[in-house]
């Protein structure tokens, strides 16, 4: 019976803070109170928060920094397990998938865009071209899936941006992986923009088409 209760108690407190951190209480980023601090709180031992934490972080969801503390990575397990997933696929499989989503973010970007979505999709063309005119080709990586995330974020459907978002990484790593490569002179993502811009859906998945046949080509 003490180990139920135990199991009970340490299922609460995973509860509780889960509930902080998805309900947007503890953003990304965010360092979580202290162990004592949180016991407190709680009405609880430091073990059951020390267990709870644990598990928490097991899920993606917290990191402990030694020395300095914990911290929010993530608020959506799903999110999590989705990027884990990522993380170990084949570049070409990657690819497959973005031929379902890229399309479709294009198309709708193209008919759903606001002017700010355009202003911030220039803005991370202005970046990604900067940084590969210095040879920052970590600059480059970020800008250049930023800007991906940029169309998605301007199709306004929040599933698509959402798997979006969990893909990002993965969208990074496949221009970082290209090395100076991926720093040659390349019109197609201002292409893909003017279509945006434009309206033009169809050139706008004319355009992506492009883009990924020619990161297959890399492979």
């Amino acid at each position: 019976m003490r180990n139920v209760a135990r199991t009970s108690l340490v299922d609460a407190a995973i509860e509780e803070l889960r509930g902080e951190i998805t309900s947007g209480a503890w953003p990304v980023g965010t360092k979580i109170p202290s162990e004592s601090r949180l016991a407190e709180s709680l009405g609880m031992s430091r073990l059951s928060v020390r267990e709870a934490v644990r598990v928490l972080a097991h899920a993606g969801l917290l990191q402990t920094r030694q020395g300095d503390g914990t911290y929010v990575t993530a608020t959506d397990e799903s999110q999590v397990a989705l990027r884990r997933r990522l993380d170990r696929a084949a570049a070409m499989d990657i690819i497959d998938v973005r031929r379902g989503l890229d399309l479709v973010a294009a198309r709708l970007a193209a008919v759903k865009r606001t002017g700010d979505d355009v202003a911030a999709m220039r803005e991370a063309l202005a970046r990604r071209g900067s940084a590969a005119r210095a040879g920052d080709l970590d600059g480059f990586a970020d800008a250049d899936a930023d800007f991906h995330l940029l169309v998605a974020d301007a199709a306004h459907n929040p599933l698509l941006a959402d798997l979006y978002r969990s893909m990002r990484d993965a969208l990074r790593d496949s221009v970082r992986d290209k090395e100076q490569a991926a720093l040659a002179p390349d019109p197609s993502h201002d292409d893909l923009l003017a279509a945006i811009e434009a309206g033009d859906a169809a050139r706008a998945i004319e355009v992506s088409v492009a883009i990924l046949d020619a990161q297959e080509r890399d492979l």
